[in-house]
């Protein structure tokens, strides 16, 4: 085939922008005509057809020319990946379906250009080819990597050993549908994927509607990837191993007729004919594997094809374009040049992918409405009395969480290290463990909500993902392991500000915080992980909250089940503790951000900002050690620090579902004016940046310096200096 330049009468409008045209394609009158998905329907009638192959060889090709387009119009991006896998992308859309993941973000202008044929992106202006080049890799336009703006797809993509949760929680949520999702070598290597994949179909044997492709193209971003050593024998093997039933491989070495070396091979440099048996067998491989996901098996697919396949560089080398790959430099000019297809071709292949799957993905595919659920009610909150019996605050929480999932049945709680073990037993014994072996010891019966793999990374993974597609769910786990399974809800709620459509937001109850793990030492003391969440409140929509006591907890839980798009992030003590607020003082709290716990008049005034809720008993003693000496003390305990930013410190304007509530300075004031200000707090001193950027009195911090192995709380304050002695005496030194 050689490049021409065509009448411009004789090609689509939408291909304003493609450089280069083929002359003739061979036996296009033959399989090409017509398009092998009819007018009405949604996919291809037989894979086995030779129509069906050819036309879906047409749009692998049509896939692999725009990724190098677009690409090359920015000298940037990643062509190699998804060039290698062009051919299972394309039959998978041409079997109908379209609600297709990645967990590589590097596939990104693959899957742009795939939404781009089915006239999806023209939801957001882009109509030509001309216009996504324009805007690809830029700010409101096509990002780097996928992200939850993008007409037509399901979930974003980037950090490796992701993807999965975002197909598996889609799966449990539609069952009458297929969720193909891509996963490349890199990904194969993050220890999470097959985990993952195996406590969840051992807690749901049923749903097994996700089909992973992958992607086994010899290659990772910089060299070879660790899997390529591997037999084509070994890797069924490993995928058998690990509780798959069918594996179903396809390796384009079988088709060469080319004699190229090595184990992976570039079907693109095969004879037309055999590039053509190729692409048949990927299109039955991939029916053939549709089917059993769809029929109950646990299933995969796997591609193996070189890296490259079809690009302007083989191997690695195309993973990234680099600054000199612009549309002048002859790798690119010569590669464009080899994919370029006449304008009918074009025409055929969007006429074929506006078909498939019944339409653009931007209107068909499940993320692109709003999943219906169940009205809660009111929940049942129990008000203790202030200054009654102590309370835990967790099982108070609980309760509540009971009532929602009775209400809800699609609800799910995640834990990894044990509800029981986080004072919220009464959460197992309502929602029941989900687990194949019946034993009500123990809490668990198969079809429960309550969801425990012992890994951190799915407990998030699933919880955030199914937030993510539209469900309400709450992941547990203790403050000290909770960031194992920070990557993907931080990827999550991210997705979550750019998302196009309302959607619950992933709420988190986070126990056990440091100062109650003193026997446990420091393996069990990482409160470092609040420093995380203080950068995340910029973000705009990430809210951490600190309820001081059962009642409060149970307030901030009401709440962030009202909120949408959000990351809530609610961290207590599963200790008992005294109750210090009533209900109404904690929605104040979480509308303003704080609320006053205590005051007292004295010569002198110090203003006590408290993180938590444990940290509350070193303060108050300290508060009557100041006021013996007749100094006034106020004590404030920080509920929702994000409330406290100035509205220029958050991007909450550029978040969907914005959230552009902060207290005011005469609020502020009125909160923490004094003659020394003191935040304290048992975690890390980052938390407390909202106050301190905005008071301007004489003012220190008590916080979280390194764990250690104590007999008890209050020795572990000690450790770290937080002490009613220290916090007294520090407060009369301000005070001088």
């Amino acid at each position: 085939m050689t490049a021409v330049t065509p009448n411009p009468k004789s090609i689509p409008a939408f291909c304003e922008g493609i450089q280069y045209f083929g002359d003739r394609i061979p036996e296009f009158e033959t399989y090409g005509k017509t398009p092998v998905i009819a007018a009405g329907k949604t996919a291809i009638p037989d894979p086995t057809d030779p129509s069906a192959a050819y036309q879906t060889l047409l749009y692998a090709d049509a896939l692999r020319y725009l990724v190098l387009q677009i690409t090359g119009s920015k000298a940037s991006g990643h062509p190699g990946g998804f060039a290698s896998q062009a051919e299972a992308y394309a039959a998978v859309v041409m079997l109908g379906h379209k609600n297709f993941i990645t967990e590589v973000g590097h596939h990104a202008p693959g899957f742009y250009s795939a939404m781009f044929l089915d006239r999806s992106l023209e939801d957001m202006g882009i109509t030509t080819v001309q216009q996504m080049r324009d805007r690809f890799r830029e700010r409101h336009g096509l990002l780097g990597h996928l992200s939850g703006q993008i007409p037509g797809l399901l979930a974003p993509a980037g950090p490796l050993g992701q993807g999965q949760h975002f197909a598996m929680a889609c799966a449990l949520l539609h069952r009458d549908k297929l969720f193909p999702f891509t996963v490349g070598d890199g990904g194969l290597g993050e220890p999470y994927v097959m985990s993952a994949f195996s406590h969840f179909y051992t807690a749901y044997p049923s749903v097994t509607n996700f089909l992973p492709i992958l992607v086994w193209n010899g290659y990772s971003q910089e060299h070879h990837s660790m899997v390529s050593t591997q037999s084509n024998e070994r890797m069924m093997a490993y995928w058998h191993g690990n509780g798959f039933e069918e594996v179903v491989l396809v390796d384009a070495k079988d088709f060469d007729d080319q004699n190229q070396p090595g184990a992976f091979v570039d079907s693109t440099a095969f004879s037309f004919e055999q590039r053509l048996e190729f692409t048949k067998a990927v299109l039955v491989a991939a029916d053939e594997a549709a089917r059993s996901a769809l029929n109950g098996k646990l299933t995969v697919f796997i591609i193996k094809q070189l890296k490259g396949a079809g690009v302007h560089a083989r191997g690695a080398k195309s993973h990234n374009l680099y600054a000199q790959h612009t549309l002048d430099h002859p790798d690119i000019v010569n590669a464009l040049k080899a994919r370029a297809l006449p304008g009918e071709v074009w025409e055929l292949v969007r006429t074929n992918c506006e078909r498939a799957g019944g339409g653009p993905a931007s209107k068909t595919v499940v993320t692109e409405s709003v999943l219906p659920l169940p009205d809660l009610g009111t929940l049942p909150l129990e008000e203790f009395p202030v200054g009654g019996d102590p309370k835990v605050s967790t099982t108070a929480m609980g309760n509540l969480v009971a009532a929602v999932g009775r209400a809800d049945s699609s609800y799910l709680v995640s834990n990894a290290d044990g509800n029981e073990a986080s004072g919220i037993a009464n959460i197992n014994q309502a929602l029941k463990i989900i687990h194949p072996t019946e034993d009500p010891l123990y809490n668990q019966k198969p079809g429960g909500q309550v969801y425990e793999p012992l890994s951190e990374d799915a407990c998030a993974g699933l919880a955030a993902s199914l937030s993510l597609m539209g469900s309400r769910t709450l992941w547990c786990s203790y403050e000290s392991f909770a960031i194992n399974g920070l990557p993907i809800w931080q990827t999550v709620t991210q997705a979550m500000a750019e998302l196009r459509r309302p959607t619950p937001s992933t709420i988190t109850l986070f126990t056990a915080g440091a100062l109650e793990q003193g026997r446990n030492g420091w393996t069990h003391q990482r409160p470092e992980i609040e420093a995380y969440f203080a950068a995340m409140m910029r973000n705009g929509n990430v809210f951490p909250v600190f309820p001081p006591d059962a009642n409060s907890i149970q307030v901030c839980y009401d709440w962030a089940l009202t909120t949408k798009n959000k990351g809530v992030v609610i961290t207590a003590s599963k200790s008992p503790l005294p109750i210090r607020t009533t209900f109404e003082q904690t929605r104040q709290a979480l509308r303003e951000g704080a609320v006053v716990l205590h005051e007292s008049q004295g010569s002198k005034k110090v203003v006590f900002a408290v993180i938590g809720d444990m940290i509350l008993l070193p303060v108050f003693e300290a508060a009557q050690r100041l006021e013996a000496d007749g100094i006034g003390v106020r004590i404030v305990s920080v509920v929702n620090p994000r409330r406290l930013y100035r509205p220029s410190d958050v991007a909450w304007d550029i978040c969907a579902e914005p959230d552009g509530d902060f207290l005011d300075d005469a609020g502020f004031d009125r909160l923490f004016s004094a003659d020394a200000l003191i935040g304290i707090t048992g975690g890390a001193s980052a938390m407390l940046e909202p106050v301190m950027l905005r008071s301007p009195a004489k003012r220190d911090t008590f916080a979280w310096k390194r764990g250690e192995t104590t007999a008890s709380a209050g020795e572990l304050m000690a450790v770290n200096g937080i002490t009613a002695d220290a916090i007294a005496r520090r407060s009369l030194e301000l005070l001088v």
